[in-house]
């Protein structure tokens, strides 16, 4: 295993690390006997760091990272995010009670006095130049309650505004090969700033798999039908915003990444890593053949330059203009 220094922080974690989002809910059903396996499997391979959220299966996936990880507090860290469980248009939703509230919460279910990285959970930008979530954070951070806190983002636009908080030490952002809008100044900036980079939807909701063909369904609880078009969410959470006949027609294109490089996964991902402004990727994950997969992305040769720029070419003139949603 790689690790990267999270921005600025002490923090040095798993360049591959995974999300929890599919072990909780909302990508289809869900077994747990097969997470844990799969977290077991992680932590055994020298993953150190899990990102997880309230609402993940109503806090089902931080009580499941708390069994993974009892007694390894100080060796595998946890990120959690906070916010969506109330209206994230309320500034009540924000007030010092309310995040106490979803902060303690978190803690009781991961079973943990400290959480390593307490994120906003891609707020609305007014709520973040509204400026006093942050308030309450520093409070938190300086009760020991949080060791480090972040911003989960959907665009741009927030990313660069939360690099002017200077207690921001992180950064969870859509990256991949359908959203390379970050490259262009998010990215170098927060390298600037000191500020870490965490890639959430490396694989753009499995598009970039290259397994999907148009007539692929997904179960009804499974985000990928419910929020296909922006229904529930912010479209860009799901297939990064592309219609999905249009990602699948698209993935076929790439398919060339695959040589020698054993999948498009990890072909997807090792060009993520391949910005040294990225700190790690967190793909999900819902079993152990999935652990695997992905962190066979750590054996993956890098891109050549010319691979780079044709990457960069088909980006501007065959996906950008079909993205949907603020990003």
């Amino acid at each position: 295993m790689n690790y990267r220094q999270l921005g600025n922080t002490e923090l040095h974690i798993s360049e591959v690390s995974f999300g929890t989002w599919a072990i909780g809910g909302s990508w289809g059903q869900t077994h747990d006997e097969n997470a844990l396996q799969g977290l077991e499997r992680a932590i055994g391979e020298g993953v150190n760091f899990f990102d997880t959220a309230d609402v993940y299966g109503d806090g089902h996936a931080e009580e499941l990272l708390a069994r993974a990880t009892k007694g390894k507090a100080d060796s595998v860290y946890v990120a959690t995010k906070f916010c969506r469980a109330g209206d994230i248009h309320d500034l009540q939703t924000y007030s010092e009670e309310s995040i106490r509230r979803y902060c303690e919460n978190s803690l009781k279910r991961l079973q943990r006095e400290r959480i390593d990285l307490y994120q906003v959970h891609c707020p609305p930008l007014e709520v973040l130049k509204d400026g006093r979530v942050f308030e309450t954070l520093d409070k938190l951070q300086a009760e020991g309650k949080i060791r480090h806190y972040g911003v989960s983002v959907e665009s741009v636009e927030e990313g660069l505004f939360c690099l002017q908080v200077p207690g921001v030490r992180a950064l969870q952002v859509i990256f991949n090969l359908f959203r390379q809008k970050p490259l262009a100044e998010l990215l170098p900036q927060a390298k600037a700033a000191g500020v870490g980079i965490l890639v959430r939807l490396p694989l753009a909701s499995g598009l970039l798999t290259g397994k999907f063909t148009e007539t692929t369904t997904f179960h009804s609880d499974d985000h990928r039908t419910f929020n296909a078009n922006g229904e529930q969410f912010n479209v860009g959470e799901t297939f990064a915003g592309l219609p999905f006949d249009k990602g699948v027609e698209l993935a076929r294109v790439l398919g060339w990444i695959a040589e020698g490089r054993g999948d498009m996964a990890r072909a997807s991902m090792r060009w993520i890593l391949d910005c040294p402004e990225v700190t790690a990727v967190i793909p999900g994950f819902r079993n152990v053949s999935q652990v695997d997969n992905n962190l066979g992305t750590l054996d993956v040769p890098s891109f050549t330059m010319e691979e780079k720029e044709r990457l960069s070419r088909f980006y501007r003139e065959q996906v950008e203009s079909f993205i949907r949603g603020s990003y």
